[in-house]
């Protein structure tokens, strides 16, 4: 199981990184192939509860449970309608230098904004257990 976090994810704006993410996965042929994926921003975050958990390296809306047919543009803009680089158009490699840089500011304010939710979560689950170790103080 890979520990996402090292991943320098600025790399994965480029296709071919993201492509070299997908080792072992389940689809070689067909809409839900690596390459495909890749072209829509995915790269692959396998754990062992999840094998084909992705993650779109712009928005960093996670996915998984594909199935061989899906089409991952589709997915993507289903789950994430809100994507700068769905919006954008383009892959990365097309992009203006200016254009990069909206999109990298896009970026950052989803991957921060993932991060605060993450611990404000962590800080929800910590005060439940405190409200029932209090309980059972009573």
């Amino acid at each position: 199981m890979a520990d996402h976090d090292e991943i320098d994810d600025y790399f994965m704006h480029f296709k071919d990184h993201r492509l070299k993410t997908f080792k072992n996965w389940p689809f070689e042929d067909g809409s839900c192939c690596a390459e495909k994926l890749a072209d829509a921003g995915f790269y692959h975050i396998a754990t062992d509860q999840s094998p084909d958990a992705t993650r779109c390296f712009a928005c960093y809306k996670e996915l998984d449970g594909w199935e061989p047919n899906d089409d991952p543009w589709h997915e993507h803009k289903k789950h994430s309608p809100s994507c700068a680089f769905l919006k954008m158009g383009m892959a990365v490699e097309e992009m203006t230098v200016q254009e990069l840089m909206k999109l990298e500011i896009k970026r950052q304010a989803c991957k921060m904004t993932k991060a605060v939710d993450a611990k404000i979560k962590e800080f929800e689950l910590q005060c439940e257990e405190v409200r029932k170790e209090m309980k059972a103080l009573l």
